[in-house]
C-alpha cells in the first residue's frame, strides 16, 4: 500500500470515529451501592424547591398550564388527612413519568392557595410522602439522591423483602403528618387515556394500614377512616406541541434511515414502527411471518428480549412477565451498584475485575430488559386521523422510545413533547375502613373489588377529561 493510501485510510478512520458515536455508553465498572439517608422533611429543602420548582416545571418539563378538576374532592381529602380526621393514600396515575415531580410541587406550593380561594384552610402546609422504587436513586443521579430523602420520600425494593421500607410506609400511613402518595400502575404506563394494568400493592398496603389504624382507634375510642384517593393526570397540547411532534417524528425517521416521501401522517407512523420491529426481529433471529398482526410479532420480540436478559444473568424463567422483569432489573442494578460494600479499595484486583465484568453483563442485559419493559406497553393501535392531538403526540413520543430502547436507551433517554397543559383530576375516595369486614373474611375478593373500583375511577376521569377537552387545543 502506498504512503498516500495509508494516510488516506488513517484520515478516513479518524473521520469515521468522529462521525459515529454510540447511542449509549456502556457501564463497565462496578460501583458501591448508592447510600440514601433516612427520609425526613427538611424545611431548608422545601424552601430550595420552592425557588427552583417553577424553573424545573415550566422550563425543563414544559408545563405551561396546570389545571385542577375535582378540586372540592381533593381539598376535602387533604383537609381531613392533615387534621387527622382520616388517613389515606393518594393513588396517582403514572402515564408520563413526570407526575411525582409535578404533584409534589402542586401539593406543596399550589394546593393551599387554590383552597384559600374557596375559604378552605388546612391544619398545616399540604404535602404527601411519595413511595418510590429503590432503583430510582440509582439511575436518577445526585439530584434524586439529594432531594427525595429530604422531602420525606420513602424508597422500597420491588423484588425482595424490605422490612425497613415497609415499616416506614405503615408508620407514615397510620401516624405520619401527611398522606402517602403511590402509583398503582407500579411504573410508567406510557398511556394517558387507557389503564394498561394496575398492581395490587397499593390496595394491600391500604388495607393493612386500615387494620392498624382500626386497632389504634379502638384503643382511644375514636373513628378514623383510611381512604384511597384516585388521582388522574392528563396532558394536552397546542400548535407548538403539534410542531414539536412532527420534529420528533422526523428525528425518529432519521434514526431509521427513512426518507419521508410525502406520505400521510399515519403511513409515516406505520412505516417507522414496521422498520423498528423488523430490526428487532432480525436482532433476535425471529422469522418474519406474513399476515401476522404487529401486536403478535411484538409479543415474540418482548419475550425473546426478556429471555435473552435472563440467559445473560443466569436467571431461571419463573413467575409472570412482570415478576421476571423486576427480577432481571433488580439483578442488573445489583451488578452495577454492589450491595454490602462501603468501598472497593480492599477488594483484590482479581475479584474487582470479575465485578466489573458482571457490571458490564448487567448493563447489557438491562438493554434487553428495557426493550421488553417498554414493548409490553407499546401494543396499542396507531392513532387515527380524527383522534385528538394528545393521543398522536403520545404515540410519537412512544415511537421514539421504541427506537431508543432498540438502540440501548432507557427511560432517561425519553423525549417528552413541550409545552403541555396538565389537567389533574381527583375522583371520590375509596373508603377501605368500610371494607375491612370483607377483607378479614376474604382478602382476595376485597382486594380485587377495590382494585376494580380504582380502575373504574380512573376510566371515569379519562372519559370526563376527554369530554371536557374535546375539539380543543389549548
Amino acid at each position: 500500500m502506498s504512503r498516500n493510501c495509508s494516510l488516506l485510510l488513517v484520515f478516513d478512520c479518524g473521520t469515521m470515529k468522529k462521525m459515529y458515536k454510540t447511542y449509549q455508553k456502556p457501564v463497565v465498572t462496578a460501583s458501591v451501592d448508592v447510600k440514601v439517608p433516612p427520609p425526613k422533611i427538611s424545611k431548608f429543602f422545601i424552601f430550595i424547591v420552592s425557588i427552583l420548582s417553577k424553573v424545573y416545571l415550566y422550563i425543563l418539563f414544559g408545563f405551561a398550564k396546570i389545571l385542577l378538576r375535582g378540586d372540592d374532592i381533593l381539598f376535602d381529602f387533604f383537609r381531613r388527612t392533615l387534621s387527622k380526621e382520616s388517613r389515606g393514600i393518594v393513588a396517582f396515575r403514572h402515564p408520563d413519568g413526570r407526575e411525582p415531580q409535578l404533584l409534589s410541587w402542586f401539593f406543596l406550593y399550589r394546593l393551599r392557595a387554590l383552597a384559600a380561594k374557596k375559604r378552605i384552610r388546612f391544619a398545616t402546609r399540604p404535602h404527601a410522602i411519595f413511595v418510590y422504587g429503590y432503583e430510582v436513586v440509582r439511575w436518577g443521579g445526585w439530584v434524586a439522591r439529594l432531594f427525595m430523602p429530604n422531602l420525606g420520600a420513602i424508597p422500597i425494593h420491588h423484588t425482595k423483602l424490605d422490612s425497613k421500607g415497609m415499616a416506614r410506609i405503615y408508620n407514615s400511613a397510620v401516624d405520619g403528618p401527611y398522606p402517602l402518595a403511590l402509583a398503582p400502575e407500579g411504573q410508567v404506563s406510557y398511556s394517558t387515556d387507557t389503564v394498561p394494568r394496575l398492581e395490587h400493592g397499593v390496595i394491600r398496603i391500604g388495607f393493612h394500614a386500615a387494620e392498624l389504624l382500626a386497632v389504634k382507634q379502638q384503643a382511644v375510642n375514636e373513628n378514623c377512616a383510611f381512604e384511597i384517593l384516585p388521582l388522574s393526570v392528563h396532558f394536552r397540547y397546542d400548535n407548538y406541541g403539534k410542531s414539536a411532534m412532527f420534529k420528533l417524528l422526523s428525528k425518529t425517521e432519521k434514526l431509521c434511515n427513512i426518507i419521508n416521501n410525502n406520505i400521510s401522517f399515519n403511513e409515516r407512523l406505520e412505516l417507522v414502527r414496521e422498520r423498528i420491529l423488523e430490526i428487532n426481529e432480525e436482532r433476535y433471529n425471529i422469522k418474519k411471518e406474513d399476515n401476522v398482526p404487529f401486536k403478535d410479532r411484538l409479543e415474540k420480540v418482548i419475550e425473546t428480549a426478556l429471555e435473552t436478559a435472563e440467559q445473560i444473568l443466569g436467571i431461571k424463567k419463573e413467575g409472570d412477565f412482570f415478576a421476571r422483569l423486576y427480577k432481571v432489573r433488580h439483578d442488573c442494578w445489583d451488578r452495577i451498584f454492589i450491595p454490602g460494600y462501603d468501598n472497593l479499595k480492599k477488594v483484590s484486583m482479581l475479584k474487582r475485575s470479575v465485578m466489573d465484568i458482571k457490571a458490564g453483563e448487567g448493563w447489557y442485559a438491562s438493554r434487553h430488559q428495557e426493550l421488553a419493559d417498554f414493548g409490553w406497553y407499546f401494543k396499542c393501535l396507531i392513532p387515527k386521523d380524527n383522534d385528538p392531538l394528545h393521543l398522536k403526540v403520545e404515540y410519537v413520543q412512544n415511537l421514539f422510545d421504541f427506537a431508543s430502547r432498540t438502540m440501548g436507551g432507557a427511560f432517561s433517554q425519553r423525549i417528552n413533547i413541550q409545552p403541555a397543559k396538565v389537567i389533574i383530576k381527583a375522583a371520590p375516595p375509596i373508603n377501605l375502613s368500610e371494607r375491612l369486614s370483607l377483607y378479614k373474611t376474604d382478602r382476595k375478593t376485597a382486594v380485587l373489588d377495590a382494585v376494580s373500583d380504582l380502575e373504574k375511577a380512573y376510566l371515569n376521569c379519562i372519559l370526563e377529561t376527554g369530554a371536557e377537552t374535546q375539539g380543543e387545543n389549548y
